[in-house]
């Protein structure tokens, strides 16, 4: 492959439950992007993740992008989309985008990611490692850059332990039974509970007829840890929910990490690690105990980076994270 003129442009796209974000940069590494936000979350239907719709959204901010950048009309080499939803929904987006983004910007080579990948990408780069995307929900993701290995990512009823959801979740349980006189029970949890949704009867009312309910649930996640200090349910609810993190980056961890003198890069990246030293105090201790190879390191980029430095490896030197027929679909690569 013959790398792209370093001022060539190359397109990074994160296509999530809060709208479509979309960064244009020079293929060349390191340089600054321009980016742009759609508010609107793309569609889903009974046909997975809407590629007319995501194109709607996606094109004019390209061109308003190029034009910013004083170059309207310029070819775009190489993009990468990654969406939450890829590996089962982007069907759509993996039988039109790449024709679709050719005919428009003239889009040479292109790469569809789970939003798994990108957030990998964005975090570790195409190192070696694992990566533990953590929000309302929790997935796990690793590679050798040979394979991927997954683990958890099921959604709120079959699994994303450990998850902003499954806090919260398990907060409200522990508020219920304090209500009830249940053993258990959390006093301090049902008195944020209150605070938050009104009375405790009103809860179910509340919650069960939601269409987003991992993310109302995901939403109590940060009372449970400003009560953990004080209360040893709400601090219990975080070292379960440290242990089952770590059992998630210990399933994908590369095997022979453990042979490597610098062990395996663990990086954290999401909003649910923002709620600081209540879940990362425990955190820290569970990885230290299942996962004894891993060195924890800070992550260096969001999805949308992460996005973008796919593009760029498409561009450039070559992409060095194993192509996957859903996690991450590269056209004309097997």
């Amino acid at each position: 492959m013959t790398a792209a003129a370093p001022d060539a442009f190359v397109l990074g796209v994160d296509s999530g439950g809060s709208g479509l974000r979309v960064a244009l940069g020079p293929a060349g590494t390191g340089r600054p992007a321009r980016t742009a936000v759609c508010a609107e979350p793309v569609r889903t239907g009974e046909d997975g993740i809407d590629a007319g719709h995501l194109l709607e959204q996606l094109l004019p901010a390209v061109r308003r992008l190029l034009d910013q950048a004083g170059r309207p009309g310029a070819a775009v080499v190489a993009a990468a989309v990654g969406a939450a939803g890829m590996a089962t929904l982007g069907e759509q987006l993996r039988a039109r985008l790449p024709d679709a983004l050719a005919d428009a910007l003239g889009v040479r080579l292109v790469a569809l990611a789970g939003d798994a990948v990108t957030a990998y990408a964005g975090a570790l780069g195409q190192r070696p490692g694992v990566v533990v995307a953590g929000g309302t929900g929790l997935i796990a993701l690793g590679t050798d850059l040979t394979t991927w290995r997954r683990a958890d990512g099921w959604g709120h009823l079959l699994g994303d332990s450990g998850s902003g959801a499954w806090i919260g979740r398990a907060g409200l349980d522990a508020a219920m039974r304090a209500h009830d006189g249940r053993r258990g029970g959390s006093p301090v949890l049902l008195a944020r509970l209150e605070a938050a949704f009104g009375p405790a009867t009103g809860l179910p009312g509340l919650l069960y007829p939601r269409t987003d309910r991992p993310a109302l649930l995901a939403s109590f996640a940060p009372e449970v840890a400003a009560g953990a200090p004080d209360d040893e349910v709400a601090a219990g609810i975080l070292r379960d929910a440290a242990s089952h993190i770590a059992e998630a980056a210990a399933a994908v961890c590369p095997p022979q990490a453990g042979s490597r003198p610098d062990g395996c890069e663990v990086a954290l990246t999401g909003g649910l690690f923002r709620m600081g030293e209540p879940l990362l105090g425990p955190l820290r201790r569970e990885l230290g105990r299942q996962v004894p190879q891993a060195r924890v390191v800070p992550a260096e980029g969001d999805p949308l980076h992460g996005a973008l430095e796919i593009a760029r490896a498409l561009a450039g030197p070559g992409l060095r994270l194993p192509p996957h027929p859903s996690l991450l679909f590269v056209p004309g690569v097997t």
